[in-house]
C-alpha cells in the first residue's frame, strides 16, 4: 500500500504516538481520573494556541456567518480509546444503511461487524476492567458517532476544518467546564496526591501542546490527501501506538483480550481498504 505525503504522515504518527503516551501516562501512570477536568484543559489550550495562530496570522479562520456557527454547534465533540472509538464507525454505517437507505457494499458491512464484536467483547474480557473508564468510552463513542451522523447529514460550506474545530473548541470548554461540579471533578482533584507535582504539570503542558500539533497535522494531512490515504495513515498511526505501548507501560493480557484487539484491526483495515478502493 503506497503512502502519499510521506513526511507529513508521519509527522501526523509522531504526534498521534507522543499524544497518546503523554495522556495514558497522566490517566494511568500518575492516575489523575478526574476526565472533565483533563479534556478540559487540553480544549482550554488547543483553543487558546489556535486563537493565537489565527491573530498572529498563522492560520486562516473564518468566523463570518453566525448561522453557520449556530448550526454547527451540535456537532461539536467531547474528544480517547483506539477499540473502543473504531466502533463509532458501527452507528455512522448503520445510519447509512438504515436510515439513509445507502448501498453498504458486504466488504464494508464486514469490517463494521469486526470492529462491533471487538468493542462488546473487550470490556468482558479485559483483565483491567475499569467500570469508570469503559462509561467514559461508551460516551466518546456516541459522541464520535453523532458528530459523523451529523457531519453526513450538516456538510458546511463556509467553515473548513479549522473553523468547526475553533468552535469545537470553545463549546466544549464551556461544556465541560460545566460539567466539572455535577460530575464531583472539580473539589475531589483537590486531594489528588501529584497536584502540586512538576510531573504532572509538564505532563498535562504537554499533553495540551501535542494534541494541538496534533490536530493541525491531522488536518494538513486531511487536506492534502484523499479521504482513502488519510484512513491509512491513521491506521497506520493507531498500529504504531498499539504495538510499541506494551513496552512503556504495564499490560495485562490474555489471548481473548488479544484476539480482540487483532479482530479490531482487522476491521479497521478492511474499512481503510473499503475506503481506498470505494467499495
Amino acid at each position: 500500500m503506497y503512502l502519499k505525503r510521506p513526511a507529513g504522515g508521519l509527522a501526523f504518527c509522531i504526534f498521534y504516538l507522543a499524544s497518546c503516551f503523554t495522556n495514558k501516562y497522566v490517566l494511568s501512570v500518575l492516575k489523575f481520573t478526574y476526565p472533565t477536568l483533563f479534556q478540559g484543559w487540553q480544549t482550554l489550550v488547543g483553543g487558546l494556541l489556535l486563537h493565537v495562530s489565527w491573530k498572529l496570522g498563522w492560520v486562516e479562520i473564518n468566523l463570518c456567518s453566525r448561522s453557520e456557527i449556530l448550526s454547527w454547534l451540535p456537532a461539536s465533540p467531547i474528544p480517547v480509546f483506539l477499540t473502543i472509538h473504531n466502533a463509532a464507525e458501527v452507528i455512522t454505517c448503520g445510519f447509512q444503511k438504515f436510515v439513509q437507505k445507502e448501498q453498504i457494499s458486504h466488504l464494508k458491512v464486514c469490517s463494521v461487524l469486526f470492529l462491533l464484536i471487538a468493542a462488546v467483547c473487550l470490556p468482558l474480557c479485559d483483565t483491567q476492567f475499569d467500570p469508570n473508564g469503559y462509561l467514559w468510552a461508551l460516551i466518546h463513542l456516541i459522541c464520535v458517532g453523532a458528530y459523523r451522523v451529523f457531519h453526513k447529514l450538516w456538510k458546511p460550506n463556509s467553515l473548513s476544518d479549522l473553523d468547526q474545530q475553533y468552535i469545537n473548541y470553545v463549546f466544549s470548554v464551556v461544556l465541560l467546564a460545566s460539567a466539572s461540579h455535577p460530575a464531583g471533578d472539580l473539589f475531589s482533584a483537590l486531594d489528588f496526591p501529584f497536584l502540586y507535582f512538576y510531573r504532572f504539570h509538564s505532563s498535562c503542558c504537554a499533553s495540551g501542546l501535542l494534541g494541538f500539533f496534533l490536530m493541525l497535522h491531522a488536518v494538513k494531512l486531511k487536506s492534502s490527501t484523499t479521504s482513502g490515504q488519510y484512513a491509512a495513515w491513521s491506521f497506520l498511526a493507531k498500529v504504531i501506538t498499539a504495538g510499541l505501548s506494551p513496552f512503556f507501560f504495564a499490560m495485562t493480557a490474555n489471548v481473548l483480550t488479544i484476539s480482540c484487539l487483532v479482530i479490531s484491526g482487522v476491521g479497521e483495515a478492511l474499512l481503510v481498504y473499503t475506503e481506498r478502493t470505494g467499495t
